[in-house]
């Protein structure tokens, strides 16, 4: 409590020991024959104390100085300036650096404290020099707990912008989750509802029936969608509600491609090795990857057929779709399909790889790593 009420009133501090030091020597100076000179240098003396904390070696040096003065020409010892002086060269310094100014004041002052007391025995030094060693000591031990207490409020502040970082990041990597959802959601339901809506107005007239069905197809992917964006701003929320929609999977896969086939898009599926439960992250990816690139290839490819390829090994998931249509816009991965499917990918320590496939169309190549992943 007292070193934390030091340190929020230096001020208060400085002026309280200038008046000690000036009472000390002052009073030292005035009982002393040759006062005249005695009280004078000992205001001199003090003054410097006022700037202690910006020019600690400085004032040292001043302070030490007029003392040997007084002990040379005097014989007045008035060693509180000099002692004060000492002390906040321990506490402001590094211990090192301190070390060597006191040692180098306690040599310079011991010849002119000997002369002028006219000692035999050096155990005579013990007591005045003591009082120096004890300042030195003093502002040592201070000067290390404020340096250790601002260690850690310094530690304090730096965890605490590395938690506002933290949480900063959190942040933008969900709403960057948020953006693919809805992108993934919104891209492929209009591009569905696009090619029936088209299909329903070729026929409407000559097939009405075909019709109805392309319309009943366009309400079950607005439905579809709409559920998908109740449960994503749900999540957002955080309401407990959003549960009942859950994301969709890769055993959801069969009504995707059903709504693809009924736009008009042949797709066929393979699977390869046994299947093996996925985590969730992994799992919606992977439906993801498939739903993106088929969007694409209804959209873009003019393709007359897909395939989907899961192939299971040990610790990778393998996710390929080709078609055998011209290509699209985002073949160079430079699409936001493409750039949401490479970071979904990214944050699960997955790669992967689109572009046009050397036998004609374009393929996409995910790698889920299974292990990393849990």
């Amino acid at each position: 409590m007292l070193i934390q009420w030091l340190q929020r009133h230096p001020r208060l501090i400085d002026w309280a020991l200038l008046l000690a030091a000036l009472a000390t020597a002052v009073g030292a100076a005035a009982h002393h024959s040759q006062r005249a000179i005695g009280i004078p240098l000992s205001v001199i003396a003090c003054v410097p104390l006022l700037v202690r904390r910006r020019y600690p070696l400085s004032v040292l040096a001043a302070t030490a100085s007029i003392l040997i003065i007084q002990l040379a020409a005097l014989d007045l010892f008035a060693p509180l300036p000099a002692g004060i002086a000492l002390f906040t060269v321990a506490d402001q310094l590094e211990r090192r650096d301190s070390l060597r100014a006191g040692v180098a004041t306690l040599i310079a002052i011991t010849p002119a404290l000997w002369a002028s007391r006219g000692w035999t025995h050096v155990y005579d030094l013990i007591g005045p020099l003591l009082g120096f060693a004890v300042a030195w000591l003093l502002g040592d031990s201070f000067g290390t707990r404020r340096r250790y207490v601002a260690a850690l409020e310094e530690r304090a502040e730096r965890l605490e912008r590395e938690r506002e970082a933290e949480a900063a990041r959190a942040v933008a990597e969900e709403q960057a989750r948020i953006a693919r959802e809805l992108h993934d959601v919104i891209a492929h339901t209009l591009s569905v509802i696009v090619v029936q809506a088209a299909a329903a107005r070729d026929v409407f007239a000559t097939r009405p029936e075909r019709a109805r069905e392309a319309l009943e197809a366009i309400q079950r992917s607005g439905r579809d969608a709409l559920e998908e964006l109740r449960r994503l701003v749900g999540s957002v929320r955080g309401e407990e509600a959003a549960s009942f929609a859950p994301p969709p999977r890769l055993a959801d896969l069969d009504r995707l491609l059903d709504e693809l086939r009924k736009s008009g898009l042949p797709v066929s599926v393979s699977i390869d090795g046994p299947p093996a439960p996925l985590p969730q992250a992994v799992d919606l990816s992977a439906y993801r990857v498939v739903q993106e690139a088929l969007t694409n290839t209804l959209k873009h490819a003019r393709a007359s057929q897909a395939e989907v390829a899961l192939r299971w090994e040990e610790h990778t998931l393998e996710v390929e779709i080709h078609d055998d249509g011209v290509g699209s816009a985002s073949a160079n991965g430079s699409g936001h399909g493409i750039v949401g499917m490479q970071e979904r990918l990214a944050l699960l320590g997955g790669t992967l790889a689109a572009g046009p496939a050397t036998e004609g169309g374009f393929t996409v190549l995910a790698r889920f790593p299974l292990a990393s992943a849990t």
